[in-house]
């Protein structure tokens, strides 16, 4: 490193080093650890570096080739698996309210292609519901085919699983509500807590670990000249116990954004909005800690939007943020 940022000149020019992973090293082989050394040979002793996790980076690792990287990758990816179920099988699933939280009779793992877990939870009429359970990517977002997937996997098994459940820790504009279902089979994408990337997290059964997320609630209020505005409602939100859907206000809401010729593909922030109760204005002045102009914030802090033109693509979208900071968005058509 050090030759590299003083005789390579590339101090502060450089982001990221990438080591690709040494294959085929035996157990008893050294490294170069200097630039000062050049005689480090295998099996002295002497040439060891001091520091046991370089050692087992290095040596242990890799010995059969990619043999051993595919090995450690599939370990990888089933520690997170096993991760994440533990903490679902102890915390459940819930959205903002305490009483609406779904936790499981029971949880075990599923040696399935798109499914991880089956389980078992009551709903509030008494009736045990049987539920299917993926775990989407650990960093990768969960899209319309991995669910598509996953439930089709679901319906196929005898006998069938009434719920299915997938969790991520971010989703591609898919939201639940009453329509999210394939056939008989209810899906519910389950938005995973950040914290949980780390793997050290002590299992408690509490927090909001796992979130349901709904919709943001809007009107589309049209104008002259082919100009639209958009009035904030809410935010639909789905209470996973009775399968229904109840609106909260945008109190509940710390901030909105509209991307104004949405493609389908990417969000775009065209226009940023504030809302919320207690006095958002004063909380986002400690937290930014300076003065803010407040003319500029009584334009920003509103729950109608600025007049835009009608987007060509013929779709915006639309992004609301909870004061959790759990985020979710739709996709509406303008013609």
């Amino acid at each position: 490193m050090n030759s590299l940022a003083e005789k390579e000149h590339l101090k502060g020019q450089v982001q990221m080093i990438y080591f690709d992973p040494p294959y085929g090293i035996k157990f008893s082989s050294n490294w170069q650890v200097s630039t000062r050394k050049r005689d480090v040979s295998d099996t002295k002793v002497e040439d060891v570096t001091p520091q046991p996790e370089q050692v087992k980076a290095f040596r242990d690792t890799w010995e059969l080739g990619i043999h051993s990287y595919l090995t450690y990758v599939s370990a990888t990816a089933q520690d997170y698996i096993t991760h994440i179920l533990e903490h679902l099988k102890t915390g459940g699933v819930q959205n903002c309210l305490q009483e609406q939280r779904i936790t499981f009779d029971w949880l075990e793992e599923h040696p399935g292609e798109w499914l991880h877990a089956e389980a078992v939870h009551t709903d509030t009429n008494g009736t045990a519901q049987s539920t299917a359970i993926s775990i989407g990517p650990q960093y990768d977002t969960v899209g319309r085919q991995w669910i598509e997937a996953a439930a089709k996997e679901a319906m196929r098994r005898i006998p069938k699983f009434d719920m299915l459940i997938v969790t991520g820790f971010a989703f591609e504009g898919y939201t639940a509500d009453e329509e999210t279902r394939m056939g008989p089979l209810t899906i519910l994408p389950v938005k995973v807590s950040p914290e949980l990337m780390v793997r050290e997290l002590k299992n408690t059964g509490e927090g909001n670990l796992f979130m349901v997320f709904g919709e943001p609630d809007v009107e589309i209020e049209r104008h002259q000249d082919d100009m639209v505005s958009l009035k904030l409602l809410g935010v639909d939100v789905y209470d996973p116990r009775k399968g229904l859907v109840h609106s909260n206000t945008p109190d509940d809401i710390a901030c909105w954004f509209i991307d104004t010729a949405y493609n389908g593909e990417a969000f775009f922030v065209r226009h940023a909005y504030f809302t919320g109760a207690d006095e958002p204005y004063k909380q986002l002045q400690r937290a930014l800690n300076s003065e803010i102009d407040a003319e500029m914030w009584e334009a920003l802090y509103r729950k109608e939007s600025l007049p835009f033109a009608k987007p060509e693509t013929g779709k915006i979208a639309v992004k609301v943020i909870n004061h959790y900071g759990d985020e979710v968005m739709k996709e509406y058509r303008i013609l």
